[in-house]
C-alpha cells in the first residue's frame, strides 16, 4: 500500500485554550471580589474576610501563563468554598438575595463557573472542524471514482487523515502509479482549498483561529493489516514504523537552526525524506502555481533533528488566499 497523510491543525490551539481558561477564571475571581465588597458591612463573619483574602491573593497571583496546578487550586476554591458559602448566604440572608442573584446569573448554572471565553473557543473550533469535515466527506466520495482507496480521518484539535491506495485495496482492478500521482495532486490542491475555506471563516468566528496545513510525503509502499478489534488499518513491521513515528513527530517540528515552526497559517508544508519525493511534488506545485492556487513563494527547508527521525526536509508553500480556488476534486493528472 502507498500511504498519504495530511493534518489540518489549529494554530496555537493549546495556547488559545489556556488563554480562554485563564480569562474565565480571572473574570470569575473579579466577580467574586466585587461581590465580597458589596457584602461588606451587611454581615460580620470573619470567615468571609478570610475567603475574600484568599480570593484576592489568587487574583493577584494570576499571570499570563496559568499552570495546571494553579487551575486546579482555583477550581477547588470555587467549587468547595465559594459555591457553598454563596448558596448558604442566598438561602439564609434575605437582604443579600438581589446581590447574590446577580452573581449567580453571570455564572453557568450547571458548572458554577464563568465559561464564555471557553465557549467562544470551543464554538470557533467546532465551526472550523465542521467545515473541514464536510469538505473531506464530499471529496472522499469523489476520490473513489478514479480508483478505490481507503480513507480515514480523525479529530484532534483539528483534523488528520490517512489514505491508503494500492493493488491490495481493489484486487479485481489493475493498479497504476497514475492513480497515486493523481491522489498526491488532489491532496496538495485540497489542502489549498481547506486553507482558503478556513481563512474565509475567520471574520465570522467568535475567536479568530487560524489553521495550518501539513502533508507527509512517503514514496515507498508499506505493509498494513486490518485490526478487527479497532476496526481500522494499522502499519506492520519495523521499517514501516518509521512512517508512523514521523507522523507523530512532525506536527511541531522547527526549521533547522531556528525557533520557527514549520507549519504556519496560510501555508502548506510538505515534509519529505528523499530528493525524488521533492522532485515529484515540484511538478504539482508548478502546476498549481500556474493555476493561481499557490503563490510563487516556494521555500526549500532543512528541519531539526527529531527523536528517532533524522534528515527530514520540507517544502513550504504559500496559498493564494485572495482568489477563489477551483474545486480540487476530479482526475487531473500531472506527468
Amino acid at each position: 500500500m502507498y500511504p498519504l497523510y495530511g493534518a489540518v491543525d489549529i494554530r496555537n490551539s493549546s495556547v488559545e485554550r489556556g488563554t480562554a481558561i485563564r480569562d474565565d477564571l480571572r473574570e470569575q475571581l473579579q466577580l467574586i471580589q466585587q461581590t465580597f465588597k458589596s457584602i461588606n458591612g451587611n454581615l460580620h463573619l470573619p470567615l468571609l474576610e478570610e475567603l475574600q483574602y484568599k480570593n484576592n491573593r489568587m487574583l493577584k497571583s494570576m499571570h499570563d501563563t496559568l499552570f495546571a496546578e494553579d487551575e486546579v487550586k482555583i477550581n477547588e476554591f470555587l467549587d468547595h468554598e465559594i459555591a457553598p458559602t454563596f448558596r448558604h448566604l442566598y438561602d439564609s440572608e434575605e437582604g443579600l438575595k438581589p446581590l447574590l442573584n446577580e452573581y449567580f446569573t453571570k455564572i453557568d448554572k450547571h458548572t458554577g463557573h464563568i465559561y464564555h471565553h471557553r465557549r467562544e473557543y470551543e464554538e470557533s473550533l467546532r465551526e472550523i472542524n465542521s467545515v473541514i469535515n464536510n469538505f473531506l466527506e464530499k471529496e472522499k466520495d469523489e476520490l473513489q471514482r478514479s480508483y478505490p482507496c481507503y480513507f480515514e480521518k480523525y479529530r484532534t484539535d483539528g483534523v488528520e487523515y490517512n489514505i491508503y491506495i494500492g493493488q491490495s485495496i481493489a484486487p479485481e482492478r489493475k493498479f497504476d502509479m497514475m492513480y497515486l500521482r493523481n491522489l498526491r495532486l488532489w491532496q496538495l490542491s485540497s489542502m489549498a482549498k481547506i486553507a482558503r475555506l478556513t481563512n474565509g471563516l475567520v471574520p465570522s468566528l467568535k475567536l479568530p483561529l487560524h489553521t495550518t496545513q501539513l502533508i507527509l510525503a512517503h514514496s515507498n509502499p508499506i505493509a498494513i493489516s486490518f485490526r478487527k478489534d479497532e476496526r481500522r488499518f494499522d502499519v506492520e513491521g519495523a521499517y514501516n514504523m518509521r512512517y508512523e513515528i514521523m507522523k507523530k513527530r512532525i506536527d511541531k517540528v522547527r526549521i533547522k537552526d531556528t525557533n520557527e515552526r514549520l507549519t504556519q497559517p496560510g501555508k502548506i508544508a510538505i515534509v519529505y525524506s528523499y530528493t525524488r519525493e521533492a522532485e515529484e511534488y515540484r511538478k504539482y506545485i508548478d502546476f498549481l502555481i500556474d493555476k493561481d492556487i499557490l503563490l510563487r513563494d516556494v521555500e526549500m527547508l532543512d528541519l531539526e533533528e527529531l527523536q528517532g527521525v533524522s534528515g527530514l526536509k520540507a517544502i513550504r508553500l504559500t496559498v493564494n488566499l485572495g482568489r477563489a480556488l477551483p474545486a480540487p476534486s476530479g482526475v487531473e493528472n500531472v506527468n
